[in-house]
Formats: structure tokens, C-alpha cells, sequence
């Protein structure tokens, strides 16, 4: 990786934001997925993206997976439009990478890897923190890539109504309704939707030599979502509080596939938990946790021209529980200890009979976080003891420094693993019940500070530099024709980001340059990991003029490859979506979307499609 010529590279998008002088006063955003405690956004010494709700309605995102493209280290490759399964490439390491929480419990399919981030429900989202680098010292498993954490709505304050209607191309139509209340010690939000479209045709795939999805079915793939949330909670004093929540999606999505694969899937989410939040004592904060979360697909086959209707082909399902202890103490002012112990049991059923069903993982973590003057101090260690792989233990140490000009500079070093999932272990034909856990060492230089635009504006930077390298891939063995930890990968990066707010204009740039190196001792060695943008950039500028309100998205992807042997070559490619908002009433507001303003033509997985041009009208209300 040129580093210097990227560097350069770097000063485009914070050069164009440091322009302005003036711009309102905005909040920093306070952040927990970076330690498992509450800390503002530009203390953390992690490297952090927050989106709230107010963004989420402003980029009028259809899609988590649409509303994480184009954060720094975040790569997308989908199979197909709306609803089509979607993977989340966190600073170039594998899907099932990336450690997936909903309002605290760990979501997914145990025998995948991954979760099915396409299906959650946008309409019930607060916010989401994505923290870039290792966390397996906080939270375990997965989270080598990092962690993505979603908060759902939780209400309090008056009581508010809120409901939203929306439709365009392709068919597509939205609907959602939802009451919040609570006043001031209490809070509750029941919120629900459905979404649906007719879709495009997901895949042009070719049956020999097998390639994308192996079919060719030139028909529209539909999908429809129908979704709910209910979180409550209540603060009986300042010793005490309570909180519980339930998410549920349900999905079914159309699909090129064939007899063997089906070609229509139904698919349910649902994870329900509830925490509470105790101190004892004054410098003492005890959190009880516990969560459910289930992650339910079934795949069927239909073929109006043989009659054939909902021939059942497949079912994979995952229960996941969860309890949590966790104590912070505050050792003195400026320092905090934190202790706790995590118990995860996993259980797998459908149609594969998988030789063990279930397992069960017990961690034990601790943190210290210290600030002495302009010097922050970040450690933490933990130790996993699972039922299939036996103990592992990781490790996370961050430093920092913050100088007079506001500047802060931060060196961290960290370790990470990922065990193996049920079907790497008992797949049959494929399994290996003998694998170790995937394993990285990260080390990170990371710097960022307020952008110099004078006394009435406001702003950030970001800057971080990375290596990453991961042992022990599990991937196909073709001499035992079954997985095997045999792959290596260096993983190298560079991401900026800037966010500005001037006058009534909001402004926002990130850039990833990217060196993904396969380093497995084969013929693929030195070759790109497949599916991960070498660059991307994105650029964000809306515009308040009164009542209304215009913006526009500029995202740019470079070429990337389908295979390991770098032999199916992905192009690069523009997106250009605008927007526009109208308030009708302080209550009631016109919102308009175009998306993919140009129609390009463009793949993030081999021969499957990405939507063309495409406009949404949504009407909110919300009083």
C-alpha cells in the first residue's frame, strides 16, 4: 500500500470542510459499544461511527445495509435488490467478521456466521455504533472486524404518535405507525411496519459452468417485511432502573434458485432481552442482563408452470441465550474499573443433522480506563471458555493523547478470534470438528480533533491507520475435502472522515483505501480478498432553506474481485442519490428520494443485480 500517495489522497475530502467559518453548535454523541460503558464520541480513543435517528430520516435509507454504505471501512456486497442477502465487510475481514448486537444481545445464525442485516426493520431504529477494530477482549467471539451495534426506539417524555406512508418504484410501498411516551422517570415505544416491493431480477446466473446463482429465471424477486418493537422501562430512583425490549421481523424474499436450493424464502428474526441497572453503592454500577434471540429460514420452491407451490426444501434455525454481569467502579475520579462475566448457549436444528446442537461459551472480562490530564489509558483482557474450541484468550490496549490545539493522537493494539461455526464444524461432508479458532493482531494509529472553523462553526476529522493480520482462516481443504484452518490474510487501511456543520448546510466525507492481501500459502497468495473495494469514498451535503430541505449522496466504489484467484473482475462504480424534504405542518412532512440518479449499471457480487433508477415519496407525521 502507498501510504504517502494516499495520504494525499486524504486531504480532499477534509480540505473542502474546512472552507466555511460559521455553523451551529451540535451535540456530541455519547457511545457504549466501544467499552461496554458510556462515553462521549470524541473521548473514545476507538475508531467510531454513531448514526441516529435524525440522520436515518434525513438520508431517507431504505435499508441498514443501504444506511451503512460509505462509513469509513464498510463494505457491502449484496445478491440482489431489496431484502437479498447482504455481506458486511468491516476493514477487509470476512463476513461473519463482525460481531452483530441488538440493544445489547448478540444476534445471527450460529451455523452461517452472519446475520440477515437486510431484514431488520429501519422504521424501528434509534441508532447505530459502528466501532472499527478488535472488541473480542469486551464481547468474545467475532468481533475481529469489529462491532455493529443497533439500539431500537425507546421512547420517554410526552406521549407521541408518529406514522408514515410512502411508495414508488418497482411497486414499492412502506407503512408504519408507532406511540411513544413515558414522562420523565418512565419510557415506552410499540412501533410497527410493512414494507414491500415487486423488486428486480436478482441474478442472471448461468447454469454451465456454474456461476452466481447457477439459474436463469428472469423474473422481478419481491420481498416483503412486516416488523414490530416494544421496549418499556422505568427509572424508580437514581439506584435503580429497568428496561426490557423485543424486536421481531418477519420476511419472506423470491430468489433465483432451483429445486435443490428453492427459490422463495421465509425467513423470522426476534430478540427480546432485558437489563437492570443498579448501584449499590456511589462509585458502584452493577448491570444484570439477559437476551433471546432466534434467527429462523426456511426456504421453499415454486413454478407456476408445473402448478407447484411452496414445496418445502430447507430450514435452518438458531436459538441464542444470553446472561451478563457486569460492575464498574469508579476508583477514583477520571478512573473506571469494569468486571464481568458473559454466558452465551447456542442451538442449532432444521433439516442437516448436525453431529452436536448445541454449545454453550463463558467469558470473563475485565477494563481499565484511566485519565491522567491529557493522557487517556484504555486496557482490557478476557478469556472465553467454550464448549467446542476450550479457552482463548484476548487482549486490547489503546493510548492517547490529547494537545492544546485540540488535536488527539491514539496508539492501539489489540487481539481477536472468531470460533468456528456449526457448519464449519459438522457441516456434513464439509465439517471439521478438530478447527481452532480464527485468530488476529491489529495495530492501530489513529488521530482527529475539531475542524478550524472559527467561533459560530462546528466540526470533526478522523484519521486512522491500520494492519490487521488474521491466522488460521477456515477454508476448503481439497486435499481432505473438508475445512481446515490453512488461509492467512494482511489486511492494511487508511480511513478519513470529516462532518461539518456551516450555516444551514451539513456536509460529511469519508474515504477507505484498502489493501485486503490473501497471504495463504497457495496460488491465490498475494491476491485481493474477494468482494472488497480497494477505495470508496462518500460525500453528503444537505441544505435547510426554511421549510425546506434538499440533499445529495456522492458514493464511489473501485473494482474489486468475485474469486480468490483474482480472476472475476468487479468495475467500479458511481451512485448519486438526492433528496428532498417539504414540512407541510411542524408535524407533517413530504419527503422525496431518487436513487442511483444516472442508472448505472453495477455489480457487488458476480452476476448478481443492483437496483437502476429509482424515486420514493414518503409522508410522515409525527406529534
Amino acid at each position: 500500500m502507498k501510504y504517502p500517495l494516499m495520504l494525499v489522497a486524504l486531504t480532499v475530502p477534509l480540505t473542502s470542510l474546512a472552507l466555511a467559518d460559521e455553523t451551529a453548535t451540535t451535540l456530541d454523541p455519547v457511545v457504549v459499544t466501544a467499552t461496554r460503558t458510556p462515553e462521549p464520541e470524541s473521548q473514545t480513543l476507538a475508531s467510531v461511527t454513531v448514526i441516529d435517528r435524525a440522520e436515518i430520516e434525513r438520508r431517507q435509507a431504505r435499508s441498514v445495509p443501504d444506511l451503512l454504505r460509505g462509513v469509513p471501512g464498510v463494505a457491502i456486497a449484496q445478491s440482489g435488490g431489496a431484502g437479498h442477502p447482504a455481506s458486511i465487510f468491516l476493514r477487509g475481514t470476512n463476513a461473519d467478521h463482525v460481531l452483530i448486537l441488538i440493544d445489547g444481545v448478540k444476534v445471527g445464525s450460529a451455523t452461517l456466521g452472519t446475520s440477515p442485516l437486510q431484514n431488520l426493520p429501519i422504521e424501528q431504529i434509534d441508532r447505530i455504533e459502528v466501532v472499527r477494530g478488535p472488541r473480542s477482549s469486551l464481547y468474545g467471539s467475532e468481533a475481529i472486524g469489529g462491532v455493529i451495534q443497533i439500539f431500537t426506539k425507546q421512547g420517554g417524555g410526552p406521549l407521541t404518535a408518529r406514522a408514515s406512508i410512502g411508495g414508488g418504484t418497482l411497486s414499492t410501498g412502506s407503512v408504519s405507525a408507532g406511540v411513544s411516551g413515558g414522562g420523565d422517570q418512565g419510557w415506552f415505544n410499540l412501533g410497527v411496519n410493512l414494507d414491500r416491493t415487486d423488486g428486480i431480477n436478482a441474478c442472471d446466473g448461468r447454469p454451465s459452468p456454474f456461476a452466481g446463482c447457477g439459474v436463469t429465471q428472469p423474473d422481478r424477486d419481491g420481498y416483503r417485511n412486516v416488523g414490530v418493537n416494544l421496549r418499556a422501562g422505568y427509572e424508580f430512583s437514581e439506584a435503580a432502573k429497568l428496561d426490557v425490549h423485543l424486536l421481531r421481523s418477519e420476511n419472506r424474499s423470491d430468489f433465483d434458485g432451483s429445486l435443490f436450493s428453492g427459490n422463495v424464502s421465509r425467513a423470522e428474526q426476534q430478540v427480546v432481552g432485558g437489563s437492570a441497572t443498579l448501584k449499590p453503592l456511589e462509585p458502584w454500577t452493577l448491570i444484570l442482563a439477559a437476551g433471546y434471540s432466534w434467527d429462523k429460514y426456511r426456504a421453499f420452491y415454486e413454478d407456476a408452470a408445473i402448478d407447484l407451490d411452496d414445496l418445502f426444501v430447507d430450514s435452518f434455525n438458531t436459538e441464542r441465550e444470553t446472561f451478563s454481569v457486569q460492575n464498574n467502579v469508579a476508583i477514583l475520579p477520571g478512573q473506571l474499573a469494569t468486571l464481568g462475566v458473559d454466558y452465551l448457549n447456542d442451538r442449532v436444528d432444521g433439516t442437516v443433522d448436525y453431529h452436536e446442537d448445541a454449545r454453550d461459551n463463558l467469558g470473563v472480562f475485565g477494563e481499565y480506563q484511566g485519565r491522567f490530564g491529557a493522557t487517556d489509558l484504555k486496557l482490557s483482557l478476557r478469556q472465553d471458555e467454550n464448549q467446542q474450541f476450550g479457552a482463548h484468550v484476548t487482549g486490547n490496549a489503546a493510548l492517547g493523547y490529547l494537545f492544546d490545539n485540540g488535536i488527539q493522537v491514539s496508539l492501539s493494539y489489540g487481539t481477536a478470534f472468531k470460533a468456528p461455526t456449526f457448519n464449519d464444524l459438522y457441516y456434513p461432508n464439509f465439517g471439521n470438528p478438530d478447527l481452532d479458532p480464527e485468530q488476529s493482531r491489529s495495530l492501530e494509529l489513529g488521530l482527529g480533533g475539531k475542524l478550524p472553523l472559527g467561533a459560530e462553526a462546528s466540526g470533526r476529522w478522523g484519521l486512522s491507520l491500520y494492519q490487521t493480520e488474521i491466522d488460521d482462516l477456515i477454508a476448503f481443504d481439497a486435499t481432505t475435502f473438508a475445512a481446515a484452518n490453512i488461509a492467512h490474510a494482511r489486511i492494511q487501511g487508511i480511513e478519513a472522515s470529516g462532518s461539518a456543520r456551516i450555516l444551514d448546510f451539513d456536509l460529511g466525507a469519508s474515504l477507505t483505501l484498502l489493501d485486503p492481501e490473501n497471504r495463504s500459502d497457495d496460488a491465490n497468495q498475494g491476491n485481493l480478498l474477494p468482494r472488497r473495494p480497494e477505495q470508496s469514498f462518500q460525500l453528503d451535503l444537505d441544505r435547510q432553506f426554511q421549510r425546506w430541505s434538499a440533499g445529495a449522496t456522492v458514493f464511489v466504489a473501485g473494482r474489486r474481485f468475485d474469486d480468490l484467484a483474482n480472476r472475476t473482475r468487479l468495475d467500479g462504480y458511481t451512485l448519486v442519490d438526492l433528496r428532498a424534504e417539504y414540512a407541510i405542518t411542524p408535524a407533517l412532512r413530504l419527503q422525496a428520494r431518487l436513487e442511483n440518479v444516472f442508472d448505472e449499471e453495477y455489480e457487488t457480487a458476480y452476476l448478481f443485480n443492483q437496483p437502476g433508477r429509482a424515486a420514493y415519496l414518503t409522508l410522515r407525521y409525527e406529534l
